[in-house]
């Protein structure tokens, strides 16, 4: 790789990553203004104009707090929690296409950070290796409410990992490959995957749910009955990569099925772009479409959150092992017998 070549990657990954923190930081804003909508209410309304400055006003807030270590706490795993969800959020966008090639001169610049053909067990060894933050820092408290949550979203991330990779497999019958790149030029135009996978998406939709903790799935919490879960025992921005790292995970998801599912960058009238705008201003509009589906997804997320009721935990539980497993077994047979009739009458 030229140096040019790894300044350009290295410019990505900063632009991503402020990016991933932007969202993260304004989705706590929107939040507060969709709850308020719901419920006819102003929302944030004081710092700054509608309120807009109130993300910045609750990062100072968590800077400045004292930060407190619980006396019997495992300092180390303490500190390590945190970090390791934090880290693990962000590092799941590196094999998202955010657009198409886009050239600038005589320069095509990928706006991809890498593309491997395993994108996808990509997102999920990420995936996997994410509620390996949260369990260490319920751990790690020293706190029976915190294990608790620790345990459940332990529990909720194995449950639900089967039946999202069972949706995955309908959609690799179709697509013959891992590469999120490769899926998301498949979908040119309006070639959604999602036409031809609909309870695919849906379950995987759900599962997506599940594993980033958001209601109604959001058991390792669970004030109600476990005062804060796994996150009980912490302070100021250990605090913060906790909550960070969930809105991050939110846009991630987001990404990931408007990727999959939703087309990604593509839209129609994409070639019309290209041949009358020009082959620079296209791709900006792909990116602008991408991103303008993720906002969808998050306020979806959002809407669901102040609509349906928690579940209590066995209805978790029997929704993920009974219900969304032989809907993915199922979906997988009959993707085959379709794909294989196709075929055979073509």
């Amino acid at each position: 790789m030229q140096l040019t070549d790894l300044i350009i990657k290295l410019v990505l990954v900063l632009v991503i990553f402020a990016i991933s923190l932007v969202v993260a930081m304004y989705s706590t804003y929107a939040e507060r203004k969709v709850a308020a909508f719901l419920q006819d209410r102003v929302g944030p309304n004081r710092a700054g104009p509608f309120g807009i400055l109130q993300p910045l006003a609750d990062g100072a807030k968590m800077f400045m707090k004292e930060e407190i270590i619980p006396t019997r706490a495992s300092g180390f795993l303490f500190v390590v929690g945190p970090s390791l969800a934090i880290m693990t959020a962000c590092i799941g966008s590196a094999v998202i296409p955010w657009g198409p090639q886009m050239q600038i001169g005589s320069r095509i610049i990928d706006l991809q950070v890498t593309d491997i053909n395993v994108g996808i067990l990509y997102i999920f060894g990420v995936v996997s290796l994410g509620v390996y933050g949260i369990m260490i820092g319920g751990w790690a408290s020293n706190n029976k409410y915190s294990l608790l949550g620790a345990i459940r979203a332990a529990s909720q991330s194995i449950s639900y990992e089967i039946s999202m990779g069972l949706s995955i497999i309908a959609l690799l019958m179709l697509t013959g490959t891992l590469s999120l790149k490769e899926i998301a030029e498949q979908q040119h135009g309006l070639h959604w995957n999602v036409w031809y996978q609909p309870l695919g998406f849906l379950i995987f939709m759900i599962c997506a749910f599940a594993e980033t903790n958001r209601s109604p799935f959001d058991l390792p919490e669970c004030e109600t009955e476990l005062v804060g879960g796994y996150h009980t025992e912490y302070s100021s921005m250990k605090l913060g990569f906790y909550l960070f790292a969930e809105y991050i995970n939110m846009f991630v998801s987001s990404a990931v099925m408007a990727t999959l599912y939703w087309g990604g960058y593509n839209y129609p009238g994409m070639d019309w772009v290209a041949a009358h705008v020009g082959p620079t201003i296209a791709p900006i509009v792909g990116v602008i479409v991408l991103f303008a589906k993720i906002f969808a997804f998050i306020f979806f997320f959002m809407w669901v959150r102040w609509t349906i009721p928690r579940f209590r935990y066995d209805q978790l539980m029997h929704l993920g092992w009974k219900k969304l497993i032989p809907l993915a077994i199922a979906n997988i047979v009959l993707t085959g017998v379709i794909a294989t009739l196709i075929k055979h009458f073509a």
